[in-house]
């Protein structure tokens, strides 16, 4: 079917307020539980209620928003049981998909493994003129590179495309968890995982990413505001 130029700008007007709706959240703007009215936000952005809604339902899709009972939207919240399935899920698949990339990864494999935490090691993962105390977009890619590149070793996409959609889905419980618990060492947490990688011991890797995944949906259950994973 040919797409008319209505269409397209509805999806163009649609995919921009998607993208800022998604930072905002992210960034901290709109708090836990906090209800998101396609009313109100289709007068802040100055688009339709049917853009809006498209939006919305799309940041359903990635786990940024929930739809309530009554139809409206709102961001989740801290004690949302799926945080805890999602961590569940990777504390269940990413250990046995280190251990593969261990068995099966090869030099070009380690490489890319050291590059990766190069990379993170390297990157702020805050904006010193920006007031925000979430992660920088930046830091969060690089977070994410390094994790993916230590499992694409395991040579499986099946697993592989799992991880992706794990990763997006818990994205948000991520920057909650490290907004909430500010003592946390990351940086040795990530520097442990790629030296037991590079070292082809799959125990102490596996031990170790469980380690890194539970702290942070720890995270989201703890009263400290002193988190990544």
């Amino acid at each position: 079917m040919k797409q008319t130029a209505g269409t397209s700008t509805k999806q163009m007007l649609s995919e921009r307020v998607h993208t800022q709706l998604r930072e905002a959240i992210m960034r901290g703007k709109y708090v836990p539980s906090e209800p998101l009215k396609p009313q109100e936000l289709a007068q802040q952005h100055q688009v339709s209620l049917a853009v809006v809604r498209e939006a919305l339902v799309r940041l359903v899709g990635e786990g940024i928003a929930v739809r309530l009972p009554n139809r409206g939207f709102a961001v989740p919240d801290f004690s949302d049981r799926r945080w805890q399935e999602i961590a569940e899920a990777r504390r269940t698949i990413e250990p046995v998909m280190l251990r593969l990339a261990i068995e099966r990864g090869d030099l070009d494999w380690e490489a890319r493994v050291r590059a990766a935490h190069h990379r993170l090691a390297r990157t702020p993962a805050y904006v010193p003129e920006d007031d925000s105390e979430y992660y920088s977009s930046a830091w969060s890619e690089a977070h994410r590179l390094f994790h993916r590149t230590l499992l694409e070793g395991c040579g499986n996409p099946v697993l592989l495309d799992t991880f992706d959609r794990l990763w997006t889905a818990s994205e948000l419980a991520r920057r909650w968890s490290a907004h909430r618990i500010r003592d946390r060492d990351g940086a040795a947490e990530h520097r442990s995982l790629e030296e037991a990688a590079l070292a082809r011991d799959p125990d102490t890797a596996a031990e170790v990413l469980v380690k890194h995944l539970t702290l942070t949906v720890a995270g989201l259950t703890s009263r400290s505001s002193h988190g990544q994973g």
